[in-house]
């Protein structure tokens, strides 16, 4: 038998490959002989795949550690691999099963930590022709992962069978779970890649087969939707949320009254306040008496003075509505807190009837329930023209120039049409705040029904109100924290958020109080705050910058936003601005917005002006740059 060893016993991995072409008249015989390790099986079979070859048959033999596997494998076009592909071919088998998938990070917040997603790489000396070489090792790792998967299940039901410890058992588990979320990772991989090549608008023309042109002719129009009110604003607007959780302990609007001239000569255009009224916590998101305006942050006088300053410097001052719930100063007949003072004297009667634990006598609630407060009856005409009135006074008496409503889940949005109908507020916004879908501690890649819940919540206010875009955090939190970029375009080549939808009604943030702050509820992956902001300071939406950031951190990232928000103004982009995603991989972002400025995330390699991207026929020139992103502007 002629055989062509081309390796000897590789010191790192103890694999000794050798191939044959002289034994089999249809197939290459590739034997590997050597030290046996977990999941080597998979591994081979993994490396195999991603080299584009079959393996017909396998001949499996393990003992004392050792193994002496045989495989029959042909090309694509059911050919034997020739000769001169041998050592590339070896190189990258011994590349996959020296490295391993699993993952040695905790769980973060009950999620299963899995390993990040690594691009397998390109076979040496073979460049990547196209698209085609992604989709390829994007299913080599999903098979490589489902068999890792297969391989655990298998030993668990070995390990029951067998009436093995319970710890190892358990321990087992723990494995597969890993495991299990591991696949979950590399499926969602293989649909970005599935989806980047379903964009046809990324496809030139003159390279599109005639029936993807055909396709072009059927795809449904992209729907038209008309500012209906104040949403936004003017789409230009620039918001600052400008307090954090522990605002209340600095005597805020004192303390913001000394920034105004900072604030506006950042850029911003507006600034986000905390709830005015009078409140059982001194945040305000439990208001008692809401026409009360003296406040942990100051008194109403020191209010009115921040606005007309604010105002001085052309600056829209936005105020915090929390109407879903309110807090009553006494006790009932029934001993139950549902007497409320003040100029609002309500009664438990406004109270919604399946709020039980505050008597209500309203009728029933017709959204989530908020269990630390009783929750107020909207539909009732009466309580709608009370807040009505008491919000045309904060508007008209006060100076508010718009609105962020709290908890919009808790009531219908049509009430909310009604409240900044009345007012006719300069913006308008909620917070409708909801979950990601996850499956096995995995977000998953199409989180359109996440933004589409979010977009109806927009339209049940006839578009008056615009939304935070928590579908836009979620999914960039996660791609810039484990490398995983492919997530930020849609199958449709648009932005994955409320912003690649309706993004004149998407207000884009990092973190707020709640997320961040000292409540820490759902945080930006802090090293990735400057990343966060390239993206939502260069891409349409609303941008709302958390105070914290602005603030009190210390390691540069002011002057990144500075920068940033720099760029934003000079280049006129804004809420409605075009967005072209150039390349969404494994390990970088880019995307050139309103031919104007381009964005790169992630540590891989791009550039506009190595990748060809011009402005105007001239080249664009850096204009920002930090941890793992660059921005560049037309010159």
């Amino acid at each position: 038998m002629s055989t062509s060893p081309i390796s000897s016993i590789d010191a790192q991995d103890g694999l000794d490959i050798l191939f044959d072409n002289s034994s089999d008249n249809e197939c290459t015989v590739v034997t590997v002989e050597g030290k046996d390790k977990a999941h080597l099986l998979m591994s081979l079979t993994g490396a195999f795949s991603s080299c584009g070859l079959a393996v017909i048959s396998a001949s499996i033999t393990s003992d004392d550690g050792r193994v002496l596997d045989v495989f029959r494998v042909q090309t694509a076009d059911g050919k034997k691999v020739s000769e001169d592909q041998f050592a590339l071919v070896k190189d990258h088998i011994l590349s996959v099963t020296s490295s391993t998938s699993r993952s040695s990070m905790p769980a973060i917040y009950g999620i299963v930590a899995a390993a990040e997603v690594e691009r397998l790489k390109p076979l040496k000396g073979q460049a990547a022709q196209n698209e085609v070489d992604s989709l390829e090792l994007a299913a080599a790792e999903m098979a490589a992962a489902a068999a890792e998967l297969v391989a655990t299940e298998r030993e668990i039901i070995k390990l029951r069978a067998t009436n093995a410890d319970l710890r190892l058992v358990q321990a087992k588990e723990a494995v597969r779970t890993e495991a299990a979320a591991g696949l979950e990772r590399k499926m969602a991989a293989m649909q970005a890649v599935l989806a980047a090549r379903r964009n046809l608008a990324a496809i030139p023309e003159k390279q599109k087969s005639q029936a993807e042109k055909l396709l072009d002719t059927l795809k449904p129009p992209a729907p038209a939707r008309a500012a209906a009110g104040a949403g936004s604003g003017s789409g230009f607007e620039i918001l600052l949320q400008g307090f954090n959780w522990e605002s209340h302990r600095q005597r805020l609007y004192r303390q913001l009254s000394g920034r105004v001239k900072d604030i506006a000569d950042a850029g911003f255009t507006a600034i986000w306040m905390p709830p005015p009224s009078d409140s059982v916590s001194p945040q305000g998101y439990l208001p008692r008496d809401l026409y009360s305006l003296d406040s942990a942050y100051g008194t109403e006088g020191e209010l009115r003075d921040l606005i007309v300053s604010f105002h001085q410097h052309n600056i829209k001052v936005i105020a915090d509505i929390v109407i879903n719930h309110r807090c009553a100063n006494s006790q009932g007949n029934d001993g139950k807190w549902n007497k409320f003072g003040g100029r609002l004297a309500w009664d438990s009667a406004a109270i919604c009837s399946n709020n039980p634990a505050f008597g209500g006598r309203g009728n029933p609630k017709q959204g989530d329930d908020y269990a630390a407060a009783p929750n107020i009856d909207h539909s009732q005409e009466r309580i709608r023209n009370d807040i009505s009135n008491w919000m045309k006074y904060l508007r008209n008496s006060i100076g508010f120039d718009g609105w962020r409503f709290d908890f919009v889940r808790g009531y219908l949005g049509s009430y909310c049409k009604q409240y900044i109908d009345e007012t006719v507020p300069a913006m308008a916004f909620g917070e409708y705040w909801d979950s990601c879908e996850y499956t096995d501690g995995v977000l998953n890649y199409n989180q359109d029904a996440h933004r589409q819940r979010t977009v109806n919540w927009c339209d049940s206010t006839g578009g008056t109100s615009a939304a935070f875009d928590f579908t836009t955090k979620g999914i960039l939190q996660e791609a810039v924290g484990r490398r995983e970029y492919w997530r930020l375009v849609d199958s449709q080549g648009r932005p994955p958020g409320v912003m690649g939808m309706w993004p004149s009604r998407a207000i884009t943030f990092i973190d707020n109080h709640d997320t961040g702050s000292t409540l820490n509820h759902w945080p930006f992956p802090s090293r990735n705050l400057p990343e966060g902001y390239a993206y939502i300071l260069t891409h349409p939406g609303t941008p709302c910058v958390f105070y914290d950031h602005f603030y009190q951190e210390d390691n540069g990232l002011r002057k990144c936003i500075l920068e940033l928000l720099g760029v934003r103004k000079r280049n006129g982009l804004n809420a409605r601005s075009k967005v072209v995603v150039k390349k969404s991989a494994a390990d970088v972002y880019a995307a050139f917005i309103d031919d104007k400025v381009a964005v790169k995330l992630g540590p891989g390699d791009w550039s506009p002006n190595h990748a060809g991207v011009r402005s105007s026929g001239k080249d664009l020139k850096l204009a920002s740059s930090g941890y793992q992103f660059a921005v560049w502007e037309a010159q």
